[in-house]
């Protein structure tokens, strides 16, 4: 099955897409987290809140960094700066908690998950995840992960983590608050999703994608989508994988099953996060200061 992906991606040319709609965003937009019809996104000194039709809001904060995650009315973002995750009321635009965690990776290149009713994010550069009851801002747990674990996701029934540094992914159990199973990855691993029944990592450095079996903890295949896959995003939704490269196309989509690349979406324009809805997909591209929508046509695009 390995080979025959990796003959799908080398065959596989850009599809046609009908146009994203594009908004100018100043500064440096980046990160985004999904909102209903909306998006919540990272930017220097701020959390901006859009719709399709311009700027809603802005919640000030000294250093917003890393994906962010949505529980209960509330976007939860890391500040690189402070060594906090924050909680932004999604109704007032306002910060309405505040908890010290610690952050592992204070570039930025990190995630704020939540699941199990738990806020979760990488607090320590020696190897350290926090667990946070969002409801009272304590942290019920910190957890002994590998050194430099910074990337992390929640589905499947676990909490999934990977260390760039060691070249793994962990599988943390939200029962016991420890690490049950490791899997060894290729170069430079970094965002990671968790859905369509595997959990997917991008390995940045061999420009490759991984599908990790959650049954058995061991990489069922690979495809490889490019020279390098540094500095992207991932998602999942309707059966494919969503991934966002800095090289080639803007995005690429990816068969769950096959491992086919079925599409390659606009032009490269350096890097950026992506979500995906069942109305369209969602790319920021920090570089050139934009936020696109991508309608729904966009999303079955096969490759030509």
């Amino acid at each position: 099955m390995m080979r025959l992906a990796l003959l799908a991606a080398l065959v596989a040319t850009p599809a046609l897409a009908q146009p994203a709609q594009v908004q100018n965003v100043p500064d440096f937009g980046d990160f985004l987290v999904v909102d209903g019809q909306t998006v919540w996104m990272t930017n220097r000194g701020r959390v901006e809140h859009w719709r399709r039709t311009g700027l809603v809001a802005a919640v000030k904060m000294a250093r917003p960094c890393g994906a962010m995650a949505i529980l209960d009315g509330g976007v939860w973002v890391a500040d690189c700066r402070d060594g906090t995750i924050n909680r932004i009321d999604t109704r007032t635009a306002t910060i309405t908690q505040t908890v010290t965690t610690g952050i592992a990776d204070k570039s930025g290149e990190l995630n704020v998950v939540a699941g199990a009713g738990s806020i979760w994010v990488a607090s320590a550069a020696d190897g350290e995840v926090a667990r946070v009851d969002p409801k009272t801002g304590t942290i019920i747990a910190r957890i002994k992960a590998a050194k430099g674990t910074s990337y992390l996701a929640f589905g499947l029934g676990a909490l999934w983590a990977v260390s760039a540094p060691t070249s793994t992914l962990q599988r943390i159990d939200p029962a016991s608050n420890t690490v049950v199973a490791t899997t060894p990855l290729g170069a430079q691993p970094g965002f990671l999703a968790a859905g369509e029944g595997a959990v997917w990592v991008q390995e940045q450095g061999d420009g490759t994608l991984a599908r990790i079996d959650p049954g058995n903890n061991t990489v069922s295949g690979r495809v490889k989508v490019g020279a390098n896959l540094k500095y992207g995003d991932i998602d999942t939704g309707a059966g494919k994988v969503w991934l966002r490269t800095t090289d080639d196309q803007e995005y690429a989509v990816i068969d769950a099953k096959s491992l086919a690349i079925i599409a390659r979406v606009g032009k490269p324009v350096g890097s950026g996060a992506l979500r995906f809805t069942k109305r369209g997909v969602w790319t920021s591209a920090h570089d050139v200061k934009s936020l696109s929508w991508w309608p729904k046509p966009a999303l079955g695009a096969a490759a030509n």
